[in-house]
């Protein structure tokens, strides 16, 4: 520090507020600064800078399941915002298992990161005394834990899982596929997407069949194309598919046209999550866009703002994200710019 002064020709206390990102510093001395600490290569001790300020500069992220393309790019999304805060990530995966969630939550890692941003999977409203106990500020995302002690980011599930069945009956669809519900769940994404699903139903005069609605216990693309291997073995007459992610949808997509139906002639197809193959697949893949870097950009906004709240002052919150529908040739929408 002292030879960044010494080039900078400013304080050593200068420097030390240019790295904090003291907000009232003149640009043009902020400026001389950086460019010291570029001319030297300078990297800060981040032990002894968290030792002196409390901080590390680092938050973490834990989610379920980095083999979910949705999570793994979600991950990119929150890495990206963090970085642009001068923050590092590290990311922790628990695979959707209780145990292995209270694990990471409870173990020395979530007490080393400044804070943390939590995709929740297996535990429900009856764990939130968990949060309280680790101490650390937390930002839920997702739709396991309702009415917490912490922030909370989540997507518009029910609404749009019901812009998309919408979609499909204003095309003309009427026999409609929901692939992905979980048995019982109400609090969740599947349960969620589920009730726009009947919504959509309903406000179009349609009947609700269960014969429709078709489990999968993972959102993987095998778990789709079981599933509709399954579906097309009951034969059940049907004309459209909403999957519950996209993944599900890609591996039903397979199978569908494994059995000589056309996609979206005989079958349309929409997911929900706009991951980045579904721009690639053979139909290209109608969906929903969740917001995902909203969703990082606002999670990681919360989450400084609790860090700072030494004195919790702030009351929990909750955000929803927009969503979007994007339509694409699994709907009858036009093949995407594959620079896009």
């Amino acid at each position: 520090m002292r030879d960044v002064a010494r080039i900078a020709g400013v304080s050593i206390k200068t420097v030390s507020n240019v790295m904090n990102d003291y907000p009232y510093i003149r640009p043009t001395t902020r400026q001389k600064v950086l460019d010291a600490i570029a001319e030297l290569d300078y990297m800060p001790n981040l032990s002894a800078r968290s030792l002196r300020s409390g901080r590390s500069g680092v938050i973490g992220l834990i989610i379920p399941d980095l083999r979910n393309a949705y999570f793994a790019e979600l991950a990119d999304a929150v890495m990206r915002a963090a970085s642009t805060r001068g923050l590092a990530v590290l990311i922790e995966q628990v695979g959707g298992d209780r145990e292995s969630e209270l694990a990471v939550l409870r173990g020395p890692r979530s007490r080393m990161v400044d804070g943390v941003l939590y995709s929740v999977l297996a535990l429900d409203q009856n764990d939130v005394g968990v949060l309280e106990e680790i101490g650390t500020p937390i930002v839920l995302l997702g739709e396991r834990i309702f009415n917490g002690p912490t922030d909370h980011v989540t997507m518009a599930n029910i609404a749009g899982a019901k812009a998309a069945t919408e979609h499909l009956i204003a095309i003309g669809r009427r026999r409609i596929v929901a692939l992905g519900a979980h048995e019982g769940e109400v609090i969740g994404s599947a349960g969620l997407r589920l009730s726009g699903y009947r919504e959509a139903l309903g406000a179009a005069g349609i009947a609700y069949d269960d014969r429709l609605v078709r489990h999968a216990g993972t959102w993987h693309r095998h778990d789709g194309a079981a599933a509709m291997r399954m579906f097309l073995a009951d034969s059940v007459e049907f004309d459209a598919l909403f999957a519950f992610n996209d993944t599900l949808a890609l591996g039903a997509m397979r199978v569908i046209q494994e059995a000589g139906l056309r996609i979206p002639q005989d079958v349309a197809v929409i997911g929900f999550d706009d991951i980045d193959e579904t721009r690639y697949s053979l139909p290209s893949l109608s969906t929903i866009a969740p917001g995902r870097h909203e969703i990082a950009e606002k999670a990681i906004d919360m989450l400084l703002e609790c860090i700072d709240d030494r004195d919790g002052a702030l009351a929990p919150r909750e955000v929803e994200t927009a969503f979007d529908l994007v339509v694409r040739e699994s709907t009858g929408g036009a093949a995407p710019h594959q620079d896009a």
